[in-house]
């Protein structure tokens, strides 16, 4: 199978092109020379690289694609300018690889694209499935929904269309997980507010796994909560943390200072979704970590 990858150098880019290995992969990339040595732990000479979809009038010699870029929207504070390196690098690319799916006489059979748990805003303690109300305001709404829009426009008899939902994604080296380690290594972290709002949180394996399965999967179309069958709150998450560490959870950071401290963009961290993976169980997906203890344990067993 040849399949054509968006985000390949990303957190998750990178964890699954090792799922991938027996089939030819085009990486779409800003720097080629940089991605070849960032993926040379799972390049089998399987591995084209290329920094621009340009060279394409078609994508009749594609199998399948996943899309997966996208400026990190954590990273840093929503200044205007942010906010539209967010949009655009998540609607640009997308709108051309719809674009290139609809000109194909013979299309890629499936596309696999990225969206995010935001897109339900803050649902406080109910649980959120494929179907439930999603927001109608907020930016990673706005983010995600027109993300969204943009995907199913690809959508055909001859090409299905699979949406990812992503909660927070916990593996070594990188996501989430890595700004929260340093204070309670320190043992002075602890639960960010109220610590009542739920995290949709993912292991980085499953996440990958779950990506490939959609691929090969018959029954794999529309939407899918990309989280663990056991979202927890942060308070709950925060004392997982510390105990796995060994170290204290007696700290809080109040809400004020985290909205100084982030801005518009702590709505990340106090939006409240109790995600649950109900499409991706229902078509026979099986978690390798569904509770939040044993991912975290082995996540840091290989972080050290």
């Amino acid at each position: 199978m040849h399949i054509l990858l968006t985000g390949g150098t990303g957190f998750i880019g990178c964890e699954l092109i090792k799922h991938l290995t027996g089939h030819q992969i085009t990486v779409l990339t800003r720097s080629p020379k940089n991605a070849k040595e960032k993926l040379r732990h799972a390049d089998f000479s399987n591995i084209d690289y290329i920094d621009t979809l340009s060279a394409f009038t078609d994508l009749n010699h594609i199998d399948a694609v996943i899309n997966l870029a996208g400026e990190p929207i954590a990273h840093k504070r929503w200044s205007e300018a942010q906010k539209e390196r967010i949009c655009s690098s998540r609607w640009v690319v997308t709108q051309q690889l719809v674009d290139l799916i609809k000109q194909s006489a013979t299309p890629p059979y499936c596309f696999i694209s990225g969206s995010a748990v935001g897109i339900y805003g803050d649902k406080k303690y109910q649980h959120i499935y494929e179907n439930s109300k999603t927001a109608s305001q907020g930016f990673p709404y706005s983010v995600c929904n027109q993300w969204e829009e943009i995907a199913k426009q690809a959508a055909s008899d001859k090409t299905k269309v699979c949406l990812l939902r992503t909660g927070i994604v916990l593996g070594p080296y990188g996501g989430a997980l890595k700004a929260m380690l340093p204070p309670f290594k320190l043992g002075v972290g602890g639960k960010l507010g109220s610590g009542d709002q739920y995290m949709p949180w993912i292991h980085i394996q499953d996440a990958a796994r779950a990506i490939a399965y959609l691929l090969f999967s018959s029954k794999a179309e529309g939407v899918f909560n990309l989280s663990a069958p056991h979202p927890v709150t942060n308070h709950d998450f925060s004392q997982t943390l510390a105990k796995c560490l060994k170290r204290p959870c007696l700290f809080s950071t109040p809400r004020w200072l985290l909205n100084l401290i982030m801005g518009e963009s702590a709505e990340l961290v106090f939006d409240s979704v109790r995600a649950k993976p109900k499409h991706l169980t229902e078509i026979g997906f099986i978690f390798t970590f569904s509770h939040l203890e044993p991912a975290l344990k082995q996540v840091l067993n290989n972080e050290n």
